[in-house]
């Protein structure tokens, strides 16, 4: 089963006037995840049939908690059913949610989960975002254990990831994985939806400590503008005094015109990156490992990232099997200026890392010009040297750069 087919639907019995409603999985090649039907009735209680991998060990707490969990949504009478392939709570109550949100209940905020150990750390706005991890929205497997890959961000996507009418069912699980899951301090990210469906979004994951939002498809700064408004109303409304960072994804010709107004349209944007599938889709030409149809178009959002102080990030590497490759085109990218790239397999990361670390003579050079420029600091000079030559502060701050990212590739290994 690919990323985009989690099965939710809403039926009617127009002949006995019943109505239902599913979300989820089921099937014999699904884990970690489960498939809820919800019946309501006028009258009768619950009827919950459960079924379970876990019967002996989880069966009557499992039970109780989707019992308290329609009862919170509203659901007193109906028939339920559950096919669980070993979900995890936070994943049962997600999908549960779904089927009576999709009902029509009026349930609020939803079953929202306490924050979990280790989810509730923090970011900051100059990290290295050498690597990011996109996760399908509605895929649970792949993110429970995604902290361990190592990447300094993971994406969980609500938008190409997912098919358009299982997006709903998306949201409420994506909210539910960032108060429970713990990524191993990789920055906490969500790709949004395009224009009202993206700021629907934001109220499923705004307050719910998420690092970085990333929005698709912008051409044009009001985009990122209206984002930006959402999350801070979101965040004013519940007392959330830290920011959400945002980092829009040029995609198109015109977008990366407009790319030095993109980046620039908000002091939250600390990044701007570039999707090239759609970008060579747009423009008319075929996407090629060499990259010479986006060179244009890679080189502008560099320099636009620069010149508004932001962090500029290259497009994914679709091809998951051919690490050579991939490794060619994140020299490019650095060469070009880029400060990471897109993952979309884990074993992708590694690579990113490596190919991103300084080179030894780079690094060498970097730590002279760092301990030039401390000695002179402790010796209260206000000019940097390096034997005869004068160190411009610019090219201290990009050695000051250098033997950090080779200090944070060399804890990672």
């Amino acid at each position: 089963m690919r990323y985009g087919e989690l099965k939710v639907t809403t039926t009617e019995k127009q002949n006995t006037g019943v109505r239902s409603s599913e979300a989820g999985q089921r099937g014999s090649d699904v884990r970690s995840d489960c498939w809820v039907k919800v019946t309501p009735t006028d009258s009768g209680g619950l009827d919950l049939k459960l079924k379970t991998k876990v019967e002996s060990m989880y069966g009557e707490s499992t039970r109780t908690m989707i019992r308290d969990v329609l009862e919170k949504l509203g659901v007193r009478h109906g028939a339920i059913e559950v096919e669980d392939a070993g979900a995890l709570p936070f994943v049962i109550v997600a999908r549960v949610e779904a089927a009576v949100r999709r009902l029509g209940f009026d349930v609020g905020e939803g079953c929202v989960p306490e924050f979990a150990a280790g989810t509730e750390y923090a970011t900051q706005r100059d990290r290295f975002r050498r690597s990011r991890l996109y996760l399908p929205g509605n895929g649970p497997k792949f993110m429970l254990n995604a902290g361990l890959h190592g990447a300094d961000g993971v994406i969980l996507d609500l938008e190409d990831s997912v098919a358009p009418p299982e997006k709903d069912a998306a949201r409420t699980l994506v909210r539910n994985a960032l108060r429970t899951i713990d990524f191993q301090g990789a920055e906490r990210m969500v790709r949004i939806n395009q224009g009202q469906l993206g700021l629907e979004d934001l109220d499923f994951v705004a307050v719910h400590n998420v690092h970085v939002v990333l929005i698709p498809k912008v051409e044009k700064p009001e985009q990122v503008v209206q984002v930006d408004e959402r999350i801070r109303e979101l965040l004013s409304a519940k007392g959330i005094d830290r920011p959400v960072y945002l980092m829009p994804i040029v995609e198109s010709a015109l977008g990366a015109i407009r790319a030095y107004e993109i980046a620039s349209a908000s002091d939250k944007v600390v990044a701007l990156t570039i999707g090239l599938e759609d970008y060579t889709a747009d423009i008319g030409a075929e996407r090629t490992t060499e990259g010479r149809e986006s060179f244009w178009a890679r080189s502008q959002v560099v320099n636009a990232a620069r010149a508004a102080g932001v962090q500029p990030i290259d497009s994914v590497f679709s091809d998951v099997a051919d690490m050579e490759a991939l490794r060619q085109s994140i020299l490019e990218a650095k060469g070009l200026g880029f400060d990471g790239k897109g993952c979309i397999h884990p074993r992708q990361i590694s690579v990113i890392h490596e190919a991103f670390a300084p080179a030894k003579d780079e690094l060498e050079k970097a730590r002279r010009i760092v301990e030039a420029f401390e000695d002179a600091q402790r010796r209260g000079l206000g000019v940097v040297s390096l034997g005869s030559k004068m160190i411009d502060p610019p090219v201290v701050k990009r050695a000051q750069r250098v033997v950090g990212l080779a200090d944070k590739t060399r804890g990672l290994q």
